[in-house]
């Protein structure tokens, strides 16, 4: 073995570790892919995942997170040029490049996320808010179509509404903790404002009437993005199809719990008999997308 392909290998070992030390509701670089993704998912997992830690872990100045993050784009200009250094994950990330001819745009689309996570606390409406989706979690399923060979417009455009879903549900399940944490409030301050809820109420975490329908209303949305990108889970065939059914599934699970709770700060996990539940209607043949459980109501002038 070359000395190149064993340091790949190491790079690999320390991005699956890192993957399998953070809990996830949504499978990452599981048995459910083919062998030969399962390391290159986990390096674009962990390449996300260790930026979003600078925008968000630790007492780092906002001038220390963002001129890491800077590093980290050096970093993959360094892996374009070749000389991607000897940090595990640029090595595992310049072996998934090289291998699967991945682009690195995604990546920089990411990393201008995380830069914004630190300077931006407060969306003004949804659109701003989707503009945000669209670079913090969209690049990663484009960057898995790419892994499988299946980056067809179509196909790009129906994960990017999966991948929109699957944020804003990361969003509904952790209000207290962006606010309590990092000073966030990922919920548009229009519709705050439309539904007679104040930062006071997610400061205070009150479970009022307001703020539990002004969460229903946003987990609604979500439930129309994800249910309108569904269908690339019967697009894609094998073991990846598998993978990507399951996470619309598990993202479907989610979206029931979280609408069905009481509190709505709460932060709803899937159990092991829920995990074997999805993984057997993800493996049905007749896939069907989730139910049109929800309806978008507009919500009544205050």
């Amino acid at each position: 073995m070359s000395t190149e392909r064993a340091d790949a290998r190491a790079g690999y070992r320390w991005c699956r570790a890192l993957a399998r030390s953070h809990y996830e509701n949504f499978p990452v670089a599981s048995a459910l892919l083919p062998a030969r993704m399962r390391d290159p998912v986990a390096a674009v997992y962990a390449f996300a995942r260790s930026a979003d830690d600078i925008a968000d872990e630790g007492d780092l100045s906002d001038a220390q997170r963002l001129r890491q993050l800077d590093d980290m784009a050096g970093a993959l200009r360094a892996i374009e040029s070749g000389h991607p250094g000897d940090a595990p994950l640029c090595l595992a990330l310049a072996d998934s490049v090289a291998r699967h001819r991945l682009p690195l745009q995604p990546f920089h689309d990411l990393l201008s996320a995380f830069r914004q996570d630190v300077r931006k606390k407060r969306y003004a409406d949804f659109g701003e808010l989707m503009h945000y989706c669209r670079r913090s979690a969209n690049p990663v399923g484009t960057l898995l179509l790419h892994l499988n060979g299946a980056a067809s417009p179509r196909n790009v455009a129906l994960s990017d509404a999966v991948c929109s879903a699957l944020q804003l549900i990361n969003f509904l399940q952790d209000i207290a903790q962006d606010y309590r944490e990092n000073d966030r409030i990922y919920l548009p301050v229009a519709d705050m404002a439309r539904f007679g809820v104040s930062q006071d109420d997610i400061a205070e975490r009150r479970a009022s009437p307001a703020v539990r329908a002004l969460v229903q209303f946003q987990l609604r949305r979500a439930a129309q993005l994800l249910r309108s990108g569904s269908p690339l889970g019967s697009r894609l065939r094998g073991r990846f199809g598998l993978e990507i059914r399951a996470i619309i599934l598990g993202g479907s699970r989610i979206l029931d719990k979280l609408y069905q709770q009481e509190d709505p700060f709460g932060r709803p996990r899937l159990s092991r008999s829920e995990k074997l539940m999805i993984l057997g209607q993800a493996l049905l043949r007749g896939f069907n997308r989730p139910a049109r459980r929800y309806r978008i109501d507009a919500p009544a002038k205050r």
